[in-house]
């Protein structure tokens, strides 16, 4: 389980467990809150193609699928 502060995912990298389409290292690019500034959800970039994603914040403490920095 990774120990995530999700004010501190903007800009952060992330490499994916099990790739596809090629697409293996992301980047956060953006944060999306709630009106209180709660952060809900977040886009990820992937770095080779710059396809985009959106995705509930939490599924980044899920190790089996996300590893922290590019590997």
């Amino acid at each position: 389980m990774n120990r995530i502060n999700p004010r501190k995912l903007l800009l952060s990298k992330w490499t994916a467990a099990r790739p596809q389409h090629r697409e293996k290292h992301f980047l956060v690019t953006e944060l999306f809150c709630n009106e209180n500034g709660e952060v809900l959800e977040i886009e990820l970039q992937a770095v080779l193609t710059r396809r985009c994603q959106r995705h509930d914040w939490r599924t980044l403490q899920d190790d089996e699928h996300w590893a922290m920095g590019w590997k």
